[in-house]
């Protein structure tokens, strides 16, 4: 301060004096506004610690025991969102939008009152106050899901959602399984659907539907004739704010939600999970994040992933017990990118499949050498940033390249998690730098609620799924088939903590196949502890088969390999005991594909290059080549493909709703090509 007034106040400085106050206040300026390092609370190279029988709990608790809340006062969803209502201060919580207008906000409080006139007018009409009372929710993500969703948690209802893809067939099953009389949808179509099972006597237990948008007198009336009643969601709150009933709230321990797995084979599963399980993992996200000091009242996420999807429901879980609050999509993934940059959301949950787009569109817009050499050295700047724990999206390199990039997303992404399925190391190595922000792979399934594993902050290498989370321990198991032991660090993924589902609704069967006696969930995917006490998945125990010469193969792990050859898009790979070898359907990417082509001599339209013969040995010459440098095994190799021009979706019955191929629809549809595939090579 001396100088700068000694600076001020002396006779008008020299030229030099000059330049050496404006470099000296300069290096000030960077010393006091430069991005500092994140730092994980934990030693990186020991972020699990061991415990009695085998197992594995995060290093972010201080003792053996599993998290059961985060808040104290949130200890249910109920109060989770009470909770919100009091730390936002009454707070926007519910965004939505119409195409090309700004999104409208719903408070904590109109939500809390339109779910409490609901669930009132839910009891009115003969529901029961009960945690065996269970209400269908058969709608796209929009606010009168999470409305619906609390109306039952006020009366200690128990929300069944109804996947939009799961089709007429389950969603019959669901119906009938959990013995739901009353459903909540939200579009004319969808209760049309509905009444004709109805109408078919495939779901006589069906009596009341709740319709969110309005529909024709005529729909009423043809409900009436096969004895269910259709009502409007409007009607129903204006009868329970008439009716109004006291709060039954839940206790920790009563069902929440069951959660039906789609599964790839075989009829819906119904996961039971309580209040504990669900707030549970929300804390065990919330404990890991907390370094970032995230979420808070100023965050703000972008729901697109199925609400029926446990992965969608923690993290909206989170965001509630922190007075953040949720914007839905319009409800088409087209206008995805259009709705991020009108919200500007800072928490992102996300799946590897649209951030495999976002590398591919950057990838396919490198169409000159230059571009190309720019975009490596800018990485390269920001890579080593990253390694350092310095995540930010105001560098000089994001300002000149990267900025229209990060855009598409909002520009003020803070957070994202990627979960669902594996991610290429690549990639998020690529997005982490190009996005500027913290970007966290999660692991788990629905019967351990979402998550059991999360990458810490600080932890900026690839290949692993993080540590487990502090609501479970982890151990593995051995697979002796598979020569896979847990004395060499290797086996079968268990889970156990509180986050743990209670079992399969009426399933005591399929109950006992995934979880042991002494409560240990069984997950059917193979993992390996990393050095650092990190878990890797490195292979898959369900969907494995015997070849022909008595080899196992487990496909989704030759998949993961081969989903790395730039021009593969979507990949099958299939084998039997009939088989001495395998082979694949492929999809190939529609952006890549006619550069890959052109490096190999040909062109034409992407369907004449789908059918060319050519291009297809030199997609398996590349897959070969990259299944060698992963060391798979001959016998682990495609000998021949067929090429795919359509996508494998989940409107088109061949993707789960969370993104799982669905290997049986696929051998069926593709039979006639397999068999040959398999003819030829014979």
């Amino acid at each position: 301060m001396h100088f700068i007034l000694h600076f001020l106040f002396s006779p008008l400085p020299t030229p030099a004096l000059i330049g050496l106050f404006t470099l000296g206040l300069s290096a000030l300026v960077w010393l006091i506004t430069r991005s500092k390092p994140v730092r994980c609370p934990v030693d990186l190279n020991k972020q699990s610690i061991g415990t009695k029988g085998s197992a594995r709990r995060s290093a972010l608790i201080n003792d053996d025991t599993p998290m059961s809340y985060y808040y104290d006062d949130a200890r249910t969803l109920y109060e989770g969102f009470q909770r919100g209502l009091l730390v936002s201060g009454n707070g926007p919580c519910l965004g939505y939008r119409k195409q090309n207008q700004p999104y409208q906000w719903l408070s904590y409080q109109q939500v809390v009152d339109r779910a409490q006139h609901l669930g009132s007018g839910l009891l009115k009409k003969g529901c029961r106050a009960a945690s065996e009372e269970f209400i269908g929710i058969f709608a796209q993500n929009r606010p009168e899901w999470i409305i619906s969703e609390l109306a039952c948690y006020t009366y200690t209802m128990v929300a069944v959602p109804l996947y939009d893809t799961l089709g007429s067939e389950a969603v019959i099953f669901i119906i009938n399984k959990a013995e739901i009389f009353t459903v909540i949808c939200d579009k004319a179509d969808k209760a049309i659907t509905l009444l004709k099972n109805c109408e078919n006597k495939l779901t006589p237990g069906l009596k009341t539907i709740i319709l969110m948008d309005s529909f024709e007198n005529e729909l009423k009336e043809r409900g009436a004739k096969c004895g269910v009643e259709i009502v409007s969601m409007q009607e129903v709150e204006r009868i329970g704010k008439e009716n109004l009933q006291k709060a039954i709230p839940p206790k920790p321990e009563d069902l929440s939600i069951v959660c039906f797995t789609s599964g790839t084979t075989g009829d819906p599963k119904g996961a039971m999970l309580t209040h504990e399980n669900v707030i549970a993992d929300a804390a065990g996200f919330l404990k890991s994040l907390e370094c970032l000091n995230a979420p808070v009242v100023e965050d703000i996420s972008i729901s697109f992933l199925p609400l029926a999807h446990m992965f969608e429901r923690v993290v909206q879980t989170v965001m509630y017990c922190s007075g953040a609050r949720v914007g839905f999509f319009q409800g088409d993934i087209r206008l995805l990118v259009d709705d991020m940059k009108a919200l500007k959301p800072t928490v992102f949950p996300v799946v590897p499949r649209l951030l495999n787009r976002i590398y591919d569109k950057v990838q396919s817009g490198l169409n000159t050498p230059f571009k190309k050499r720019l975009l490596e050295f800018a990485l390269a700047r920001k890579h080593a940033e990253v390694k350092n724990g310095i995540i930010r999206n105001n560098s000089i390199w994001d300002k000149l390249i990267f900025q229209k990039i990060q855009a598409t997303t909002g520009g003020r992404i803070r957070v994202m998690v990627t979960g669902a399925a594996p991610i290429s190391p690549n990639v998020l190595s690529f997005l982490r730098a190009i996005l500027g922000c913290h970007i966290f792979e999660a692991y788990g399934q629905t019967e351990c609620t979402a998550g059991c594993t999360f990458s810490l902050t600080g932890d900026w290498s690839t290949g692993h799924v993080g540590a487990p989370i502090p609501c479970n321990v982890v151990k593995l198991v051995d697979v002796e088939d598979m020569n896979y032991f847990a004395a060499n660090g290797e086996g079968e993924v268990c889970v156990k903590g509180t986050n743990v589902f209670k079992g399969y609704l009426k399933d005591p069967e399929k109950t006992e196949e995934a979880l042991d006696s002494e409560g240990w969930l069984h997950t059917g995917d193979i993992g390996q502890w990393q050095p650092s006490g990190t878990l890797k998945i490195i292979d898959r125990k369900k969907n494995i088969f015997k070849l022909a010469q008595g080899e196992y193969i487990a496909p989704e792990k030759i998949e993961n390999i081969y989903i790395r050859s730039a021009p593969v898009a979507q990949i099958f790979v299939h084998g039997d005991s009939l088989q001495s070898c395998l082979v694949g359907i492929i999809v190939p990417d529609q952006a890549v594909l006619p550069q890959f082509a052109a490096k190999n001599g040909l062109s034409g339209s992407y369907e004449d290059l789908c059918k060319n013969s050519v291009l297809k040995k030199a997609i398996i010459a590349d897959m070969v080549k990259l299944g060698k440098e992963a060391g798979l095994k001959t016998f682990e190799q495609v000998k021949d493909i067929y090429v795919h021009p359509e996508l494998f979706t989940i409107e088109n019955g061949l993707l789960t709703p969370t993104l799982k191929a669905k290997r049986a629809e696929i051998v069926k549809l593709f039979k006639e090509q397999i068999d040959n595939l398999y003819a030829n090579l014979n």
